[in-house]
């Protein structure tokens, strides 16, 4: 928990790692280690687990714990750990948060209660609730209105960094980069903003970001990595050129829903032994395998194992 007293260190690339699940669709515990660690070689800034990439909705509160107890047992406090804890439920979000504190998170990522629609002041109880509960604990807003079905507006960003010394960032998962502005605005440079939107993590860079939550970093980690580390070194030729040549590989994680297929390609290159997503996903088409081959042997970023080629 090196980091947990400087939130504002925690930047760059941060890994949204996705849960593995065996074939038979059990979380898949032994393979997080693995993965953690090529990550860290690849040059990842951070980790972070259960993200919407890493299925959390469709695991238990037992098998979240245990998938971030294998996740920070791994990083080991050598880069920041934010692991994501929230839930529909706020009794069960704090319990996730709670072990995420004893865990030795760095911060935690709390995405706004799916399907229920809160109104902007509910959504302000709710990260008020958990920002008071853990007072200690840095707080990363998670704004995902594709899967939320609400937007996390920039007032209420706003209104809950101003309250809670603890409520440190947001990661924006908004195609609206108006809105992404609106917040870098409204809550002042030392707010940390993410981009998790994939082509949006250079231009928020750009506009003061802190840095990206990426899923094409599961499998492409160095160069989504080394387009942070070519911003802040100040060769921003080489950031905008590696911005276009993971167009891509953007293109890969979105040809169904995420994290289907960055798992196949997951799968394909021998980083994980199983693409298994759980219900309701369902394993990629004929189609869309065909297709990411295709992309993971055109990008010079990654290389397919001969056999899975």
């Amino acid at each position: 928990m090196r980091f947990r007293s400087d939130p504002a260190s925690i930047r760059g690339s941060i890994v949204p790692v996705v849960t593995p699940f065996l074939s038979d669709g059990s979380v898949d515990l032994e393979s997080i280690p693995r993965l953690v660690e090529w990550h860290l070689e690849q040059g990842a800034h951070g980790i972070s687990v259960l993200g919407s990439t890493g299925e959390p909705s469709t695991q238990t509160v037992a098998e979240r714990i245990a998938v971030m107890e294998a996740a920070a047992a791994a990083v080991s406090d050598r880069v920041p750990f934010v692991p994501g804890t929230g839930t529909t439920k706020l009794a069960e979000t704090l319990e996730l948060t709670a072990a995420a504190e004893r865990l030795g998170a760095d911060a935690v990522l709390v995405v706004s209660p799916y399907y229920s629609r809160p109104t902007q002041q509910g959504l302000y109880e709710w990260y008020a609730a958990v920002a008071r509960e853990f007072p200690a604990l840095p707080i990363i807003l998670y704004n995902v209105p594709i899967r939320t079905a609400v937007d996390v507006a920039p007032a209420t960003a706003a209104r809950l960094a101003r309250d809670f010394d603890n409520v440190v960032g947001i990661k924006e998962t908004t195609k609206d980069f108006e809105h992404a502005s609106l917040v870098l605005h409204a809550c002042g440079s030392d707010f940390l903003v993410y981009s998790g939107i994939e082509l949006l993590c250079y231009p928020m860079l750009v506009l003061g970001g802190a840095g990206h939550f990426s899923c094409v970093a599961n499998y492409a980690p160095r160069p989504v990595a080394e387009l942070y580390d070519a911003f802040v070194e100040g060769r921003h030729d080489d950031a905008r050129r590696l911005h276009f040549d993971l167009h891509p590989l953007v293109e890969l994680a979105f040809l169904e829903t995420n994290p289907a297929p960055a798992k196949f390609a997951m799968a394909e290159l021998g980083l994980i032994p199983s693409a298994h997503v759980r219900p309701p996903l369902a394993a990629v088409t004929a189609e869309t395998r065909a297709r990411v081959v295709e992309l993971l042997r055109s990008s010079p970023h990654v290389a397919l194992e001969p056999a899975a080629a």
